[in-house]
């Protein structure tokens, strides 16, 4: 049996800082001008930008969040983790599917938790750590 998929109104999320509720916003609402997708949409805060800057993506077609609300020390590790990652695809030391499986095994993780946008500081630590790890172990072997 399918899923039936709700509407963005409603979908509620509430935010794990503030307590606030986050409502759909085109990004521009967040990145102005310099947004460079106009049509991409963001869950934020309902105390941005005043009392709380916590805001997350929405995918594309079902406008679903894609992980849960990150402030801007969250949103900064998440973004390092996904270039110590994509640092592995570009070298090609693996696909992206088995780079997602490797470190979801690594991670200890479900495949349904296994997006950067869900991670909390701690799986973006990680990340950053196995993924580097597993980089310099390919560096060596190379040079030897």
């Amino acid at each position: 049996m399918k899923k039936k998929r709700q509407k963005p109104e409603n979908i509620r999320v509430r935010c794990p800082y503030c307590g606030r509720m986050a409502r759909l916003h085109p990004a521009s609402y967040v990145y102005g001008s310099d947004n460079l997708d106009s049509e991409s949409y963001l869950y934020v805060c309902d105390g941005y930008p005043d009392n709380c800057d916590a805001y997350v993506g929405a995918h594309k077609k079902s406008l679903l969040p894609k992980g849960e609300l990150a402030d801007g020390q969250l949103r900064n590790k998440r973004i390092l983790a996904h270039r110590a990652l994509n640092t592995l695809l570009e070298e090609g030391y693996m696909t992206k599917k088995s780079a997602y499986i490797w470190l979801q095994n690594k991670l200890c993780l479900r495949e349904k938790d296994m997006h950067i946008a869900k991670f909390s500081l701690y799986y973006c630590e990680e990340t950053i750590r196995v993924c580097n790890e597993l980089a310099e172990w390919h560096q060596k072997r190379k040079g030897a």
